[in-house]
């Protein structure tokens, strides 16, 4: 305690000199100053016209204590100048950061103080401006000039932790060092400056279980083998402190909630050895017999259990199943009970772990047995048939009275009731026995209206008659043979006059009103107290028989129809028979044995058809051939059209000359064919070339000219232009017979030539302009020879 205080003693001494000695040495410094002045102003006087006045501002570093309480202004420093004399001339201006609210500076001494407390972790430094001016003149006698007053820091602040208090999980039975989690703590001091801001951890609470480490805030396990089951939460209260934890430093604190967290290193236990059920034995298979349950001291899924049964004796007729809410093993029937047969069962029930932890299994096996007894209760029962449904025949004939069969019910209980039977539904065949249970006959049976009868027969006990059970007779009525077969059709059919021996001429079947209990038998036979000479039958073995010709040759005039008897038996007991008629015509056929002449009915119904139809197939007949022959005629009459059904040269009035020479004897001049088609000339023109080319004599009168092939051209182009005629009107002369010699005189393909044309090179416009040429031939030799 004594050193504490001088320690503090000694501290104070200090703080008090260094709030002292800025005013002696700023006392002493501004003699020196003063002095300093004057040697500058001599210089600046004696060198005015020569060299510029070097900047002589001196400052010291200048810093502000925060969190200053005393109660004048604290005095920061001092803004000197080389130009100051002393005289008060110079005038000293601050500007920049809180100057006038923070900061204020005397003119005359250039002093500055700090009007108020600062707060470093508010504002760690201010930058402020100074500028020396003439007070006369006003003008700058320095270039203004930027400082900085830093505030100087104090531990004013204490560790804190932001996000406390804090919480950490860490597995159970851990290893010593095991981390856990870690924490910060911040300090709002300056870290730059002294151990304001160098905090050290501790711990304060929680111990010998966690440690701390003191540099870092690390949380680590501290004691081995920390089990869950003996305690989840632990408490953790940690201290930051900074000064580097030194006396007089300042200090947080902040809590850890740290949880183990499970870890299976604990086995599934029963609360007892042997567990006791009972059930009674009217228990439906499926239902619960009872519960069964291991307690495990781990949590979540280290806490499942699964329970077995262990095979064995009485573990057949039960199962268990396992609830995961619950953790509860639940037994569950199996089989159906009885009691008089067991009244007990006793197995082993095995719980074990789901998931199991490694690490762990050198602590013994993660499971457990029981054993577990179940005591079958008695529950008195109704009584019990031999067979859960009966089935019986009878005959339809059985006589009233007969009985069919018997039914049996006991009581399975220890008491041994006797049981009584009566009948619950209201089928009237047959009554029961109330104490034999014997079925008989109670009306006469009719295999045909009902072949089946089920009778619902009810067992009670005698001391217990609500205790009742019941079960389904069914009895089958078996058929007895009382009805003949008779044949399927009423046949009718025919034989061809030419018919030969052994000649099938109709296939026969037959039908039975009983029901057989397999398949019906039929038999066919002639009756044999007759005997036919003209047919027989013939029995093929699959319940059908074909009526067989015995002769050969029929006359339909001597006899028309024949009626076959035909005799038809069953396979049943008694044997049943009737006899029936086959009607045969006789018809006329060809060699081949297809019909020719018949009665319609005797023909047409064999072969399926009627009158009706045979009529519909004739008029489609006759239908047809109509159809035929309006066919032919309409192609006769086609080919009877004129040459004008041609839809190619369909015009408006046009007259069209097709041919221009020949004369009345030319029958060569031109085809017909051209007064229709227009394109008719050019074939024209090529035939007329080809005969101009026969008589050359003829040629003779023209004499060539050299313009003879450029005429030539211009007028068969022209022909070309004007081949097509006028639509205006149509006239064509299809038939107008041959002989004319002068062909077309048409102005359409004729031209009028100047009379100062050329005409001695006409020979050359084709064989049509033969005779014009000529005459003008004669005509210029007559003008040539005129005097």
């Amino acid at each position: 305690m004594l050193m504490g205080n001088c320690l503090l003693l000694f501290l104070w001494c200090l703080l008090d000199k260094s709030f002292v000695s800025p005013l002696h040495s700023s006392s002493q410094s501004r003699m020196g100053k003063e002095q300093h002045r004057n040697l500058m102003a001599h210089r600046k006087h004696g060198m005015m016209g020569v060299h510029r006045v070097k900047r002589g501002w001196v400052w010291n570093q200048f810093f502000v204590l925060e969190e200053y309480m005393g109660s004048d202004p604290q005095y920061v420093g001092k803004l000197h100048s080389d130009l100051d004399k002393g005289d008060s001339m110079v005038k000293y201006t601050l500007s920049g950061e809180g100057v006038g609210s923070i900061f204020t500076i005397e003119p005359s001494t250039g002093d500055i103080h700090a009007l108020r407390s600062l707060d470093r972790e508010e504002k760690p430094y201010y930058t402020l401006r100074a500028q020396a001016v003439d007070v006369l003149t006003g003008r700058p006698l320095e270039p203004e000039s930027e400082f900085i007053i830093k505030v100087q820091d104090i531990n004013d602040n204490e560790p804190r932790f932001l996000e406390g208090p804090y919480s950490a999980t860490v597995p159970e039975m851990s290893p010593v060092g095991t981390y856990v989690t870690q924490i910060t703590a911040t300090d709002a001091d300056d870290p730059t400056y002294g151990n304001s801001a160098r905090i050290v951890y501790s711990i304060l609470h929680g111990q010998p279980y966690f440690s701390v480490d003191p540099k870092t805030g690390i949380i680590r396990v501290a004691l081995p083998n920390m089990d869950r089951e003996v305690k989840e939460m632990y408490q953790v209260v940690i201290q930051a402190k900074d000064m580097g934890g030194q006396l007089g430093g300042l200090a947080g604190t902040t809590t850890i909630n740290i949880t183990l967290r499970d870890v299976n290193d604990n086995p599934p236990r029963f609360s007892k050895s042997i567990f006791h059920l009972r059930v009674p034995e009217s228990s439906p298979v499926g239902s619960s017999v009872g519960r069964v349950k291991a307690h495990d001291l781990d949590s979540g899924k280290n806490a499942e259990v699964e329970y077995s049964i262990v095979p064995g004796d009485g573990g057949s007729m039960f199962d268990i199943y396992s609830n995961k809410n619950t953790q509860e093993g639940t037994v569950i029937l199996k089989k159906h009970l009885d009691y008089e047969t067991r009244k007990a069962y006793t197995f082993k029930v095995e719980a074990s772990n789901a998931a199991l932890d490694h690490r762990f299994l050198h602590l013994g096996p993660f499971k457990d047995t029981a054993t577990v007894k179940v005591n079958v209760l008695d529950v008195e029962e109704p009584p019990v048939f031999s067979r859960l449904s009966y089935s019986m025949e009878t005959y339809e004939d059985t006589p009233v009275g007969i009985i069919v069969g018997a039914v049996t019910a006991e009581d399975l209980d220890v008491g041994n009731s006797p049981v009584r039977y009566w009948r619950k539904d209201s089928e009237n065949c047959f009554d029961i026995d109330p104490v034999e249970g014997t079925l008989s006959v109670s009306e006469a049976l009719d295999r045909e209206r009902n072949t089946e009868h089920n009778v619902t027969v009810v067992a009670t006990k005698v001391n217990n008659p609500l205790l009742s059970s019941k079960v389904t007779v069914t009895i089958k009525v078996l058929d007895v043979n009382e009805f003949p077969p008779e044949l399927a059709f009423v046949y009718e059919t025919f034989v061809c006059e030419n018919a030969k021996v052994g000649q099938v001429i109709q296939i026969i079947s037959a039908t039975d009103r009983d029901m057989p209990a397999v398949e019906h038998r039929f038999y066919f036979k002639s009756p044999s107290q007759t005997r036919n000479r003209n047919f027989t039958i013939r029995d093929y073995g699959n319940n059908t028989a074909g009526v067989v010709t015995r002769r050969v040759g029929f006359r339909r005039l001597e006899q028309s129809m024949y009626l076959v008897p035909v005799v038809v038996e069953d396979g049943g007991y008694p044997i049943r028979s009737s006899t029936g008629t086959v009607s045969v015509r006789v018809c006329t056929c060809d060699t081949d044995g297809s019909l020719f002449s018949c009665n319609a009915e005797a023909v047409f119904f064999p072969m399926g058809l009627s009158t009706g139809a045979l009529m519909a197939i004739l008029l489609c007949i006759v239908i047809l051939l109509v159809m035929v022959v309006l066919y032919m005629g309409l192609r006769k009459h086609k080919k009877k059209d004129t040459l004008m059904s041609s839809k190619e040269d369909i015009r408006d009035n046009v007259i069209h000359y097709d041919d221009e020479g020949g004369g009345e004897e030319d029958t060569q001049a031109f085809d017909i064919g051209t007064l229709r088609n227009p394109k008719g000339i050019k074939e024209t023109a090529q035939l007329q070339k080809i005969r101009s080319e026969d008589e050359p004599n003829q040629a003779s009168v023209c004499m060539p000219n050299e313009d003879s092939e450029d005429i030539r051209a211009y007028i068969h182009h022209c022909l070309l232009e004007n081949s097509t005629p006028p639509y205006d009107s149509l006239v064509t002369y299809a038939y107008e017979g041959e002989g004319s010699v002068a062909a077309s005189l048409s102005s359409i393909e004729s031209w009028v030539l100047e009379p100062k044309e050329e005409y001695r090179n006409l020979c050359d416009w084709g064989p049509r302009f033969k005779t014009l040429a000529g005459i003008f031939k004669e005509h210029e030799w007559l003008n040539m020879t005129a005097p």
